[in-house]
């Protein structure tokens, strides 16, 4: 499927234009471009006239339940807007489907950087890592101490009970994605898994505010490259800062400890095996300067005052939901209903990921 094909499902440039032009004034000039980085709900930067946008979207075709929400994901960035934790300013929503198909809703554009497999040239000092890994578990911090009845969230989900419904429901979106993927191959860790962790679920937790996608390539930090490749020695001594946290469609109120968990599954250590899926599991923070795993976790620690005792049940749960979404993300490759090249991958790559939750239960893994 072309580029151009797949946009063309994801948009109706004329559709579009008639929306911005009653939302926001008339403009000249409508450019609309697909952003390959997302794996889940669709990114569309779009320039109308003198504004730069952001669109975001669910896939095309049937997703199951509310994985694709963004009028939910809109909700919670809204509230955030004059809290600490950093997020775009938001500027329209809509659940008219005669304009682009789907809800959707609208983002002011930032400029910065999302560290992916690659280091912009600031991060290539040890203590800039460093710095960045310490950035990045405080900006989590801050969304764990968001006041989320004060900021109108306080209905945004149901915190008690959340880690039992979390397996239960990644259980449910690998039988959804099964009765596809099921013909095509085989899982036969799956089961094992599955009632290891009904079996070991707390029996209680904190609650607050859960980002449920945070992940280093989920922030965006300040720009510093030109400054730095300019001689500014200021610039290049800067600490780090995280301007925005995006990929907000599985916000809730729940578990801080699973966030936690899932920031730490993507955290690649020294001694680590290669990721179980190449491309999504940076390896990068295995380089001198950036945290361990078990100093992002003190750090969150002191940074909050929760004590973090079951790192193996939440990182298994981690490694559980990605599988779930990896199956998901392959169902709907052989339905057709996307052009993203990570998802053929999951054919392989969820095995892959239950052999590491197994290595894991077995204590053959380190958290």
């Amino acid at each position: 499927m072309s580029d151009e094909t797949y946009l063309d499902r994801l948009v109706d440039r004329d559709q579009l234009r008639s929306y911005l032009t009653d939302a926001l004034g008339p403009a000249d000039r409508l450019e609309v471009e697909r952003v390959d980085a997302g794996h889940s709900n669709e990114t569309l930067f779009v320039t109308w006239g003198g504004q730069d946008l952001v669109v975001r979207r669910p896939p095309p075709g049937k997703t199951a339940d509310t994985a694709h929400d963004v009028l939910r994901e809109h909700h919670v960035v809204d509230a955030l807007q004059e809290t600490a934790v950093p997020v775009p300013t938001t500027v329209l929503a809509c659940d008219d489907h005669e304009v682009m198909g789907s809800d959707f809703y609208v983002m002011e554009k930032l400029e910065g950087d999302v560290i992916r497999t690659e280091e912009p040239s600031w991060l290539a000092r040890p203590d800039a890592r460093r710095q960045l890994s310490t950035e990045l578990v405080d900006t989590l911090a801050a969304i764990h101490d968001v006041d989320y009845e004060a900021v109108g969230l306080g209905e945004f989900g149901y915190p008690e009970g959340f880690t039992q419904r979390q397996v239960d429901r990644w259980g449910e979106q690998f039988e959804w994605a099964r009765e596809t993927t099921a013909d095509h191959r085989d899982l036969p860790a799956l089961e094992r898994i599955t009632e290891w962790l009904q079996a070991n679920v707390p029996e209680d937790h904190p609650e607050t505010l859960v980002q449920g996608d945070y992940k280093l390539d989920n922030v965006m930090f300040a720009p510093a490259d030109e400054a730095v490749a300019a001689g500014d020695d200021a610039a290049a001594d800067a600490r780090p800062e995280v301007i925005a946290v995006f990929d907000w469609e599985l916000a809730t109120l729940g578990d801080p400890f699973t966030d936690l968990g899932w920031m730490l599954s993507f955290w690649h250590d020294e001694n680590d095996p290669d990721p179980p899926v190449e491309g999504l599991y940076p390896t990068l923070t295995a380089r001198e300067g950036y945290l361990t795993r078990s100093e992002l976790i003190e750090r969150y620690e002191a940074q909050t005052g929760r004590p973090f005792d079951t790192p193996r049940f939440y990182t298994v749960l981690a490694t559980y939901k990605m599988g779930a979404l990896g199956e998901m993300f392959f169902r709907r490759y052989l339905e057709g209903n996307s052009d993203d090249p990570l998802y053929p991958k999951m054919e392989d790559g969820v095995p892959r990921l239950l052999e590491q939750a197994t290595a894991i239960i077995d204590g053959e893994y380190d958290i």
